[in-house]
């Protein structure tokens, strides 16, 4: 503390250790994709994720309920946060781009369009439809079918959306000083997350066993999973936060007007659905 004015917090190790345990994750995820094998990597990648999420959780809110932050420390955490989910926006920008990219030039392309004689001469009897259930090459198997996105992707994004809903009346409830309206939306809010989490998994799984869609099912199974996997682990992130403010509204945390570490993650949890709601159109439905 100088004058009173600003805190500067200690070093801490928590973002090497976070990124040492990102890179385990994705290394892990890396030579599973190519050995079949890693997974063991993944998974202390992930609980190493996890831990440190969790003391890192526990650092800050030891720091703010010792009263150490002021007005040029909250600025800070805005602006930390504003910019962390634009990087957040430009993540998925890139996937998305990726998929305009290949339904609205490679797979013309592949079908003839711009390249007539090459197309022609490599596969003579490819028709370019998305979704791409049969690839031009042979050697690579297409899914069998799609999702339609009137069962569970729509339930789903019904889900999302209801969520928003309830964490705004809760987040509304927090500044108003009713602690216990906040803490029984914010519950519904949790659940909802956990049902999400749920379906997407039953989801996956019907992909896998039923309908043939897998990261080796061409260029529709690679685009499908990385989309609504990385989707998938923002909304695990977003639940685990969500449930951390839970725990701190019950044992009394946050004051009416003041309370940051909750807007930030409703915040998040906003952006997570928004992106859904995309993924939903363009991936499921479109």
């Amino acid at each position: 503390m100088s004058s009173g004015s600003y805190y500067v917090p200690a070093s801490s190790r928590w973002p090497v250790l976070g990124s040492v345990a990102l890179g385990a994750m994705m290394a892990g995820i890396g030579i599973k994709l190519v050995y079949d094998t890693g997974l063991p990597l993944v998974l202390i990648g992930v609980l190493g994720i996890v831990a440190v999420m969790g003391l890192w959780f526990r650092d800050v809110i030891s720091e703010s309920r010792g009263g150490l932050y002021d007005a040029q420390m909250d600025r800070s955490f805005r602006w930390g946060m504003g910019w962390f989910i634009f990087s957040e926006v430009m993540f998925f920008a890139a996937f998305f781009g990726a998929l305009f990219y290949v339904r609205m030039f490679t797979l013309p392309w592949l079908g003839g369009e711009g390249a007539k004689g090459v197309s022609a001469l490599l596969w003579p009897d490819f028709v370019a439809t998305w979704p791409l259930l049969n690839p031009p090459d042979a050697s690579i198997a297409g899914p069998q079918q799609v999702f339609s996105p009137w069962q569970l992707p729509l339930v789903n994004t019904l889900i999302l959306i209801t969520s928003s809903i309830t964490l705004t009346v809760a987040h509304e409830a927090l500044k108003v000083g009713y602690r216990r309206t906040c803490r029984n939306w914010l519950t519904g809010t949790v659940l909802l997350g956990c049902c999400f989490i749920m379906i997407q998994g039953i989801e996956y799984y019907e992909a896998y066993a039923h309908y043939g869609i897998t990261l080796e099912a061409g260029i529709f199974g690679a685009t499908f999973f990385i989309l609504t996997g990385f989707h998938g682990l923002h909304v695990i992130i977003g639940t685990i936060i969500l449930a951390t403010m839970l725990v701190r509204i019950v044992k009394g945390h946050f004051a009416d007007e003041n309370h940051f570490g909750f807007e930030a993650s409703c915040w998040y949890w906003h952006f997570v659905d928004v992106v859904w709601v995309g993924l939903f159109i363009f991936v499921y439905v479109l």
